[in-house]
């Protein structure tokens, strides 16, 4: 039993790798463009982790790259809430705007799971930008 729970753990990634995640994409982002970034971001498998990617937004709430579902690119997600009600995006868009970066918690479907679960985010706005990156850990 101890082992099935070790794998499990291995299966997902940590806090520690989301934030790590989160800066190395937000250097992408300096160092290319944002719009050369996001496309990397949706594309390059370098961008993927187990259950970690990174997808960004803008702070009118439209998504600007997901690294798990491109569909979701140019979709308005500024009311969209959590399963308690927590408004995500907004969310994202205040810690962006009012601190630069940071962590955001909320509950969120976990496709390998099918459960809904406590998932964490780390957040980064977008230097000179009106946008940020994020990418979350489930806990």
């Amino acid at each position: 039993m101890l082992a099935a729970s070790a794998w499990a753990d291995d299966a997902k990634g940590s806090q520690t790798e989301a934030k790590a995640m989160a800066e190395k994409a937000i250097a992408h982002v300096k160092a290319s463009g944002a719009e050369k970034a996001f496309q990397d971001f949706m594309a390059d498998p370098k961008w993927k982790d187990r259950d970690l990617y990174v997808y960004s937004g803008d702070f009118s709430g439209k998504m600007t790259s997901h690294g798990a579902n491109k569909a979701l690119v140019g979709k308005d997600f500024l009311g969209m809430k959590d399963a308690n009600g927590f408004e995500l995006m907004k969310g994202l868009i205040d810690v962006a705007k009012n601190k630069g970066s940071g962590w955001i918690d909320y509950m969120w479907t976990n496709p390998t799971t099918k459960k809904i679960e406590p998932k964490t985010a780390f957040v980064i706005r977008i230097p000179n930008a009106d946008g940020f990156v994020v990418v979350g850990a489930y806990k």
